[in-house]
């Protein structure tokens, strides 16, 4: 049977890169799946796998996925009821933070007991926003998601927030840039990368093909 995977259309991500990375994915690794850009619930809720984009800034991205009608009850009931893998691309992995803190203190999905925050560098020349490629450190070298990750792994970021959270078994691989951040987390049937998966060529593709194949 043909698994479905939801890829939120909520007006914050960046849907054609994130639908052909996922469709390569699907293609390179023989897997049964149909990739489904969306904007309706209903179809969430019946998705074997949900995948939430986002670009910009916390707020934004939290309001445009409060303003699509029943997304958010869709997501809750399918992804943290129900239990089916989910992975947060860039902001749709801040948001499943408590709160980011971005022009004031905003509301995340709560899924994580995490806050979204500014990077801080120590060193000046370091630039805000971290853009560009970086070296992924793991954390939970056993974890489905992470198969085939090694310390030499490389992925492509862009921005200037960075999850922080006190419970180290959330992290499942971080960053080094003004100091270390979450660049995976994840818990349960959730995972998600602070860079962009479907930019970080090779590495992000093996990312993707892994959450496909993933039976939390």
């Amino acid at each position: 049977m043909t698994d479905s995977v939801a890829l939120i259309d909520y007006g914050s991500g960046n849907l054609r890169s994130a639908a052909k990375a996922l469709e390569r994915a699907v293609a390179d690794g023989g897997l049964d799946a149909r990739i489904l850009v969306t904007n309706d619930p209903d179809i969430v809720r019946k998705a074997a796998r949900v995948v939430l984009p986002g670009v910009g800034a916390f707020a934004d991205c939290k309001a445009g996925l409060d303003a699509v009608p029943g997304m958010v009850d869709a997501l809750t009931e399918r992804v943290i009821r129900q239990g089916a893998p989910f992975l947060g691309i860039c902001v749709g992995m801040q948001l499943m933070a408590k709160a980011g803190v971005e022009h004031g203190v905003h509301p995340g999905l709560g899924w994580l007991d995490a806050t979204v925050e500014a990077l801080t560098p120590a060193d000046a020349s370091l630039k805000i926003p971290h853009m560009g490629w970086n070296q992924l450190v793991v954390k939970a070298p056993s974890h489905p998601v992470l198969a085939g990750i090694t310390p030499e792994t490389h992925a492509y970021f862009v921005h200037s927030f960075a999850m922080k959270t006190d419970d180290p078994a959330l992290v499942l691989a971080a960053c080094d840039y003004a100091g270390e951040f979450p660049a995976i987390v994840g818990r349960d049937n959730l995972v998600g990368t602070q860079f962009h998966p479907e930019k970080s060529q090779a590495a992000g593709l093996s990312i993707i093909g892994n959450f496909l194949r993933w039976l939390p």
